[in-house]
């Protein structure tokens, strides 16, 4: 008899122990249901335009770009980049393509960088009495590692391409200046 007894306290027992703790969960979820979206409140845009014209030489550049701040210290970005080239009787050239980005800020003013950059070049060069017309079309892949000085969206800097061919390259070096500004 004791122990049917001693059944029926554990059950009820474990009964109130149970409704106890779940009261006390339930209380314990304050939920705040937030239906705003903050991702565009995180999202920066920025980019160049470029013009540089003289003595037959004419180019025209357009590079939009955002970024993402994932917090204070570390961002990502995307951005497309279009471009004409010309030298007067010896070539025009198109230039388009895209690039991803990575920023680390490990202090405020230091901005560190790391950018993969594909764009396709279309050069069709000019026939002169030493060759004829020909054209030249590839993707050029570039991965520039660089370090600038940050004052608020303002970062001036240098970039290294560690991918840098200087007979396939679109650019005449791998070292670039550069100033990079987000709003």
């Amino acid at each position: 008899m004791h122990k049917i007894q001693f059944s029926i306290d554990c059950k009820l027992f474990f009964v109130i122990l149970t409704v106890l703790f779940s009261s006390s969960a339930i209380a314990q979820q304050n939920y705040v249901i937030d239906n705003s979206n903050h991702f565009w409140d995180k999202v920066q845009f920025g980019g160049g335009l470029g013009l540089e014209i003289g003595s037959g030489y004419t180019d025209i550049s357009v590079m939009p770009s955002a970024i993402y701040n994932i917090n204070e210290i570390v961002a990502v970005g995307v951005g497309l980049q279009f471009g004409y080239l010309s030298s007067k009787s010896y070539y025009n050239s198109f230039v388009y393509g895209g690039s991803v980005v990575g920023l680390v800020n490990p202090i405020p003013e230091i901005q560190l960088s790391a950018e993969l950059e594909q764009v396709r070049v279309n050069t069709d060069y000019n026939s002169t009495p030493y060759r004829p017309s020909y054209s030249d079309n590839y993707w050029n892949t570039a991965l520039y590692l660089g370090a600038g000085y940050r004052a608020g969206n303002v970062t001036i800097g240098a970039r290294y391409d560690v991918l840098y061919d200087p007979d396939r390259s679109l650019y005449g070096s791998g070292f670039m200046p550069f100033v990079r500004v987000y709003f």
